[in-house]
């Protein structure tokens, strides 16, 4: 049996509120859980106290026990001081421009450079 630390979705329709909970990695997002660890409530301000609230002892014991957290989770544990931060992954080089569109951009550039005038000095 597979422990994730995850959040479960609550609130109405457009005023999400969310649990943290531990459960079952095959279990549904919204379905069985075994602990409630805290609370994440997005609309507040980030500055708020009750924006976030986790108990953090019960927490390290199920990362003791072998629970893993997910990404979104995982990033609210970094910032507490519970776990390393997650690492930023880069942009993949697929989603870069290919080579026609990158000479397209350098020309453009280019044109732009050499169409602005030069800035006259005032006297």
């Amino acid at each position: 049996m597979g422990l994730k630390i995850r959040m479960t979705r609550g609130g109405a329709k457009k005023r999400p509120f969310y649990s943290i909970v531990v459960a079952d990695s095959r279990s549904p997002r919204d379905g069985r859980f075994i602990e409630k660890l805290g609370t994440y409530n997005p609309m507040l301000d980030k500055g708020h106290p009750e924006r976030l609230v986790m108990k953090t002892e019960r927490i390290q014991h199920w990362l003791k026990m072998g629970a893993l957290p997910s990404d979104r989770v995982h990033r609210f544990l970094g910032d507490a001081g519970l776990m390393a931060k997650p690492a930023i992954h880069e942009t993949p080089k697929k989603s870069a421009p290919r080579a026609k569109a990158q000479e397209r951009a350098k020309a453009a550039s280019g044109e732009a450079a050499a169409a602005a005038p030069a800035p006259a000095a005032s006297a």
